[in-house]
């Protein structure tokens, strides 16, 4: 019979632990959080703010929670101790608390540990500890902000009646960040510019650099940014932009009319040191632009990879990586590449914020043959092991060596200036590849004259900034302070999911919806959509989680000094402010132009896409022209404005409703199922089957919404 219960999150994770601590242990799974806040008291938060005390009631998460519960008393009972090994992070021990509250637990133990082997697990049990009320209360106080933000904001954007369904601590900030690249790429003004060039005998090209009087260059120090998992590799050489085209072809003429003298010529070695190993943003970053995983997929396949016994837990912000863990990498390459090997073991640094009681993300067996992996993962977790163990190896490897050469040439009073790189020495890049490709230059000597092949020049246009990649936005949040490792997936999807932004081509856009709340929230909540804002309520949790503040005189105070007369100065911002917002994405954004004309002002027809029609678009003016909307006639095979409430030709009728038997909360007459398409996705919703009472000023609110937790009504609350 077990003596002892041991009570992690995940199921994945029971049959490793269970045959690692052996017939002495039960290991049992909550299966994550098993408690949230009731909806109950005011605004249906689930928590009073009395003073500066907060009383919260916790109610089970679902009545699959509730069944774990009970389920998790019953093994509690039947065992001597009862040990909690919920995840190592701050939810984590959030949770714990909450098993502890819900099966009535006097003192549990509680093991953390950040790899499931049976060194580091065997160990844990061994030192046990108490629960972390620092933690515990930082993880609290986050719950009853974001409950606190989403139920007395949302209903704001409610009453705008687009279909906006919520407002978030984290996520309004982050659709804020999508809206403003959006607003700067539809504002952006292209300029054209001229890039002038010269070929030389000698074979190279060398790129205009201004004129003799400008100030003179030197080779750079290698100062390009370690991890350019999200940026381009190289970037194209380029010249001095040049402003106009008459200026470009007095240079391309003053560079065949002068001859050609190299007047500079640097060489030198610079170092590029190895980069960190993975945290949760960079392997998101990482996995998003080499394997194309979406932030979503990235963290659930490390998911797995954990509960399998592979890597270390992959929510952490630390670089820090264990001893013995550089001292297994070092011996790797004193076996396999003795060359890359340091003198020292490497040390990075971690940002003040870091949970330094953490590991990196690494691999719990350097040695692991790949053999062996590629027959137990499936692709694409095997392609992220080897991502994270590449990424841990360079992390512990020499620095890469590369010889680059300056050459400054001078014919009459222009400059001209090619650059050169060659890798010298690979060091870290063998095992992660970031070094752009060698540009190689001649053997050249100071004040050798040139011979003139050709000279030319290549006009080109600034482009407007991109749009954020789903890696590249994990990565801008995690500069600017919004959210924590745990929190990045979450919002991006919960902003996917809201309608909010779209994916196209690979970046994401936000939606007309998405641009209306933002607008809305700029004039409502304006300090709410701030990145420096919200990174300082980050700022306060962390010290909420090591001891400096308690969390409930933060939570109160932050409510009455900020939220709470925020609020009420919200409330008196006109709900039609969000329509200038509507102006502004139908005039000024940039649609596919059509070959049709507008029949009132004859201008060329946007192509507006939608997934309502069979062409995926229809037509549409965006000059001004009221009404001229067209949409194409497989018929006719023509582009044809839709039918009058004259025309007889007959439709086809859509499927009767599917009644269902849940009563109206109204007129009790039972509800129906209504399917319908918003934003180019299929939704459903339940309203009363009776068409004339919905006509009802009674009846407007009385409808349910489909989420993931059920049928729920803004006005009504879960069915």
């Amino acid at each position: 019979m077990p003596k002892r219960l041991l009570i992690v999150e995940s199921p994945g994770k029971v049959k490793k632990l269970s045959k690692i601590l052996g017939s002495d242990w039960m290991v049992r799974a909550s299966c994550g959080h098993i408690r949230e806040l009731s909806n109950e008291g005011e605004d249906s938060l689930g928590f009073i703010m009395d003073g500066a005390n907060v009383r919260c009631r916790y109610i089970p998460r679902s009545q699959q929670a509730k069944e774990t519960i009970s389920k998790l008393r019953t093994a509690a009972k039947q065992v001597q101790e009862v040990v909690l090994a919920t995840d190592p992070d701050r939810e984590g021990e959030t949770i714990a608390w909450h098993l502890k509250e819900a099966l009535g637990l006097k003192e549990p133990k509680r093991v953390v540990y950040t790899e499931i082997t049976e060194a580091a697990v065997r160990a844990a049990v061994a030192k046990p500890r108490r629960l972390d009320a620092n933690l515990v209360g930082a993880g609290l106080c986050r719950d009853c902000l974001d409950k606190l933000v989403g139920y007395k904001g949302s209903p704001l954007v409610w009453a705008l009646n687009n279909g906006a369904k919520s407002v978030g601590r984290v996520q309004s900030a982050t659709l804020h960040l999508i809206c403003q690249r959006e607003r700067e790429i539809l504002t952006f003004v292209p300029q054209d510019y001229w890039s002038v060039w010269v070929d030389y005998v000698e074979g190279f090209r060398a790129f205009y650099k201004g004129m003799v009087n400008s100030a003179p260059d030197t080779v750079q120090q290698d100062n390009q940014e370690n991890d350019d998992t999200v940026f381009k590799k190289s970037e194209k050489a380029e010249s001095t932009r040049v402003l106009s085209e008459a200026e470009a072809e007095r240079l391309v003429r003053e560079a065949r009319n002068h001859p050609h003298q190299i007047i500079q010529y640097e060489g030198k070695i610079a170092s590029r040191q190895p980069p960190p190993p993975f945290i949760t943003s960079t392997l998101q970053q990482a996995a998003g632009s080499r394997l194309k995983f979406a932030p979503e997929k990235t963290m659930l396949l490390a998911q797995k990879l954990y509960e399998a016994g592979l890597i270390t837990y992959m929510r952490t912000d630390s670089v820090m990586l264990s001893p013995e863990f550089c001292a297994s990498v070092r011996k790797w390459l004193e076996q396999n590449d003795p060359q890359n090997l340091p003198n020292k073991t490497a040390r990075h640094r971690s940002k003040k914020t870091a949970q330094e009681a953490h590991e990196a993300i690494r691999p719990t067996n350097v040695f692991r043959p790949s053999v062996e992996l590629r027959v137990e993962l499936s692709p694409d977790e095997f392609n992220l092991y080897v991502l994270i163990w590449k990424r841990a190896v360079a992390s512990q490897c020499r620095a890469a060596q590369l010889r680059k050469t300056l050459v400054i040439i001078k014919s009459g009073e222009i400059l001209w200036q090619a650059r050169g790189q060659v890798v010298e020495f690979l060091g870290y890049a063998k095992y992660w590849a970031n070094l752009s490709k060698d540009t190689l230059l001649p053997n050249l000597e100071q004040g050798q004259i040139l011979t003139l092949e050709n000279a030319g020049h290549e006009k080109k246009q600034t482009q407007p900034p991109p749009r954020y990649s789903e890696p590249k936005l994990v990565q801008l949040m995690e500069r600017k302070g919004i959210g924590r490792p745990s929190t990045y997936s979450p919002t991006i999807a919960t902003l996917k999911k809201r309608g909010y932004v779209q994916l196209t081509k690979s970046n994401l856009q936000p939606t007309n919806l998405g641009l209306e709340v933002d607008d809305f929230l700029q004039k409502a909540l304006p300090d709410l959509l701030k990145t420096e804002f919200t990174a300082q309520m980050e700022d306060a949790l962390d010290s909420i989680a090591s001891g400096k503040q308690p969390w409930q005189k933060y939570l109160t105070n932050w409510n009455q000094d900020y939220f709470a007369p925020a609020l009420v100065k919200a409330k008196t911002v006109p709900v039609a402010a969000s329509n200038g917002n509507k102006n502004f994405s139908a005039t000024q954004r940039k649609y596919d132009k059509s070959r049709t004309r507008c029949p009132q002002c004859n201008n060329h027809l946007a192509k507006i896409k939608s997934s309502k029609v069979k062409k995926k678009y229809f037509l549409k003016c965006v000059s001004g022209c009221e009404n001229v909307v067209l949409f194409w006639s497989d018929y006719n095979k023509t582009w044809q404005p839709p039918r009058s409430k004259d025309d007889k030709t007959p439709v086809a009728k859509k499927p009767p409703a599917k009644v269902t038997k849940y009563p109206c909360p109204v007129c009790k007459k039972p509800l129906e199922e209504y399917g319908y398409t918003k934003e180019g996705q299929k939704k459903t919703m339940l309203r009363c089957s009776d068409s004339k009472a919905r006509q009802d000023k009674k009846h407007k609110e009385a409808v349910y919404f489909n989420t993931a937790k059920g049928w729920w009504s803004p006005k009504f609350g879960n069915l």
